[in-house]
């Protein structure tokens, strides 16, 4: 997909929907001191660009019970187009991983896993994730705290 230009309203349009995707166009509008036909066309333009994906909940994984969080580097035995696309296949299956990242030096991949405990996180490796034929090596992190949540524009 190609980039699109933004100028400072665009910014700021993006900065309340990151705040607060749920604010009226009214309020979006008095916000960033733009009448709201133009603003809603600048909205319009953001999503129909792409730039603007979707619109989520933000939950507290640790109030839902999910209170642990690794971080899992899979270094593959080869790396070819069809063993990648099969491992994300395969961990695209998993509730558990919340998020995968395709990497570039030693690690091939990057999972970020979300669980109740400890044991689960065992169950998780050795009943799924392991079960992966094309696996050289598997190392786990866990995340004791997060301390910046940024989901913005840079």
């Amino acid at each position: 997909m190609a980039s699109i230009t933004i100028d400072h309203l665009d910014r700021e349009i993006l900065r309340a929907l990151e705040e607060d995707s749920r604010i009226s166009l009214v309020q979006l509008s008095e916000r960033i001191g733009l009448s709201a036909t133009p603003c809603k066309r600048r909205v319009a333009r953001l999503q129909e660009t792409g730039l603007i994906s979707g619109y989520s909940v933000a939950i507290d994984r640790s109030v839902a019970g999910f209170g642990i969080t690794a971080f899992v580097s899979v270094e593959l035995d080869r790396t070819s187009a069809d063993q990648i696309a099969d491992f994300q296949r395969h961990v695209a299956l998993f509730d558990e991983v919340v998020a995968g990242t395709l990497m570039t030096g030693a690690q091939d991949f990057l999972l970020e896993v979300a669980v109740e405990s400890l044991e689960e996180f065992d169950a998780f490796l050795q009943t799924k994730l392991m079960r992966f034929a094309g696996l050289r090596n598997v190392k786990s992190r866990f995340a004791l705290r997060k301390f910046i949540n940024r989901h913005r524009l840079p």
